[in-house]
């Protein structure tokens, strides 16, 4: 599961079941409350919610499924989430446990593009740091994973 530290300490998780046991596995030490949003659930794939990627392929070869959640939407959701975050805890430190999806949107819209969806691939479990200072999001860094030993080991990423 990846993570988002917003410098805006609560954590907000979403309701996706491994995303709640990646906050809790956090929490275990800290116990400070967790606060689920829908607008950090994972994009809906429409008629093919909940199948395997190998039956998305047969059913969809092309892709295209019906009734998916448009990027446009997906996006909106979650940059109204992050809006909400910044009102209700302006001033305070916040972790996000989201999926890959919704992080690499947040990096899209607040690098205009130039990090994020379809250019960057996020390594479970990395952090990503944005803050707002001055009226503005700005990216930190992301994609860290200086915590995870396997990766601190090697000296990859």
């Amino acid at each position: 599961m990846d993570s988002l530290l917003i410098e805006c300490g609560l954590y907000l998780t979403l309701t996706l079941k491994r995303a709640k046991e990646t906050a809790e596995v956090i929490n275990k030490d800290l116990n400070i409350p967790l606060i689920e949003m829908d607008e950090f659930l994972e994009r809906y794939f429409g008629d093919t919610e909940g199948m395997t990627v190998e039956e998305r392929m047969t059913v969809f070869p092309t892709r295209n499924y019906t009734n998916q959640e448009d990027r446009d939407s997906l996006n909106e959701r979650i940059m109204n989430g992050i809006e909400k975050i910044n009102q209700d805890y302006r001033g305070k430190k916040i972790l996000l446990v989201a999926h890959g999806a919704v992080i690499n949107a947040v990096l899209a819209k607040f690098s205009n593009g130039e990090i994020g969806s379809g250019k960057t691939k996020l390594i479970n479990a990395c952090i990503s740091n944005i803050e707002f200072v001055q009226e503005l999001w700005n990216i930190k860094d992301y994609n860290q994973v200086t915590h995870l030993s396997q990766y601190s080991e090697e000296g990859r990423i």
